[in-house]
């Protein structure tokens, strides 16, 4: 089975506010304790994030890096009070940084898959130092921004069609930025 590392969504800030004060049922359920991690940060981090989530549940098993408590299933119950306190947690912190490596050392799985940046190295050399040549990533990310990954990974999955992956250790890190995805045409309605 193909393990996904989901990189975390952005916990600090007034987006991460404005659901925790939210009346939508997300942030009732949020303020209640019995929010999905996965549903939080696909509501913060919008189309890429979805995309990461809606894939990797397509292709293999996903699990997110959370600030503080290292990886975790997406399912996760998660509260208002733990958005705020992972919003206290740097993402190049030690307190980041020692949890993903305690729980990514114990992962058996031959083939790990980052959905994430690999431009720089505030996780990524974290996950280098433990997986090597096992850390894969989908090569079309490079040049792409949030929102074109999430769109790539949203049609991948509803397609069927897997990405090709290739090894981060000596990856090409930054490239030409791809033309654009075509536009989805959709059925009209009715």
């Amino acid at each position: 089975m193909t393990i996904f590392l989901l990189s975390p969504a952005r916990t600090g800030g007034e987006r991460a506010a404005l659901l925790a004060r939210s009346g939508s049922p997300l942030g009732e359920r949020l303020r209640g304790g019995d929010a999905q991690i996965g549903d939080v940060f696909a509501w913060l981090s919008a189309l890429y994030f979805r995309g990461k989530l809606t894939y990797a549940r397509r292709f293999g098993r996903a699990l997110v890096m959370a600030p503080g408590l290292g990886l975790v299933a997406p399912e996760l119950a998660f509260s208002a009070e733990m958005l705020v306190a992972m919003g206290k947690i740097a993402i190049e912190s030690r307190a980041f940084v020692e949890a993903l490596d305690r729980d990514a050392r114990a992962i058996t799985e031959d083939r790990v898959v980052l959905l994430g940046s690999i431009a720089t190295g505030k996780y990524l050399d974290t996950l280098l130092a433990i997986f090597g040549e096992r850390l894969l990533f989908p090569e079309s990310f490079v040049g792409r921004g949030d929102m074109s990954r999430g769109g790539l990974l949203l049609r991948a999955a509803k397609s069927g069609e897997e990405l090709v992956y290739r090894p981060v250790a000596g990856a090409i890190r930054h490239g030409v930025r791809p033309p654009k995805l075509p536009r989805l045409t959709r059925p009209p309605r009715r």
